[in-house]
């Protein structure tokens, strides 16, 4: 599948990198826009996260029909002026500028500049995503922290906040050597998500990444990985 929605940080494009998931089930405590999970859309799939707006939109997406979808308007000046749900118009805002944190209110300047149109909000983005809702209806998404998830025996993707650049995301008070105890602890295959420099798990080199371009974006992301595997 492809994306639903882009975010700040999300793992879409290097996901195919990581470890495949040897569960059925794949948990992500930090959603986002679950670009691991969309390579595997045919596991069990269970999102959390602290953000009601992601949690809300999830909720939608996973409820929505390819009809509901194809209904909503191709042509945005501004947010606020539509007549439909919130969740969907926090749909339509995460597309009107690329890789953001929250959704925008009005189109950014590279989609009015119409450079690259089948990339931000349109019909393409529409059928896109249409073609894809149904595909999602055995998800699940909760809006909780990661510390209060049961301990299941599955496939962990845990990619919070990084240490070091996470002060973006509206949810970022994180206690780095609790979620790096908490992480040792998980049932099953864990693969964690950080960038270089950060301390609060024995992390090793992976990839060096093309990251979110802009005001609080790096052109280059040197990535880093830990992993742990009881099967």
């Amino acid at each position: 599948m492809k994306l639903f929605f882009t975010y700040y940080g999300g793992k879409y494009r290097v996901a195919r990198s990581y470890p495949t998931p040897k569960y059925d089930k794949i948990i992500e405590p930090f959603a986002g826009s679950a670009g691991y999970s969309l390579r595997y859309p045919e596991k069990q799939v269970h999102l959390f996260d602290l953000d009601p707006i992601i949690c809300g939109l999830w909720d939608y997406l996973i409820k929505a029909s390819p009809e509901d979808i194809m209904k909503l308007p191709n042509d945005v000046d501004r947010i606020d002026d539509l007549k439909i749900c919130q969740e969907a118009k926090w749909l339509i805002g995460f597309w009107l500028n690329k890789g953001t944190v929250q959704p925008s209110k009005s189109p950014s300047r590279w989609m009015r500049d119409k450079t690259r149109p089948n990339s931000f909000w349109g019909q393409v983005i529409k059928e896109r995503i249409a073609s894809q809702v149904d595909g999602i209806k055995h998800w699940k998404i909760s809006n909780k922290s990661y510390d209060t998830i049961e301990n299941k025996k599955a496939t962990w993707f845990i990619d919070p906040p990084y240490q070091l650049m996470g002060k973006y995301y509206k949810f970022s008070s994180i206690d780095y050597n609790k979620l790096g105890i908490w992480s040792k602890e998980r049932n099953g295959q864990v693969i964690v998500c950080e960038q270089n420099g950060a301390d609060w798990l024995p992390f090793i080199d992976f990839k060096t990444i093309k990251a979110t371009e802009g005001k609080h974006g790096k052109s280059k992301s040197k990535e880093v990985i830990w992993t742990k595997d009881e099967m």
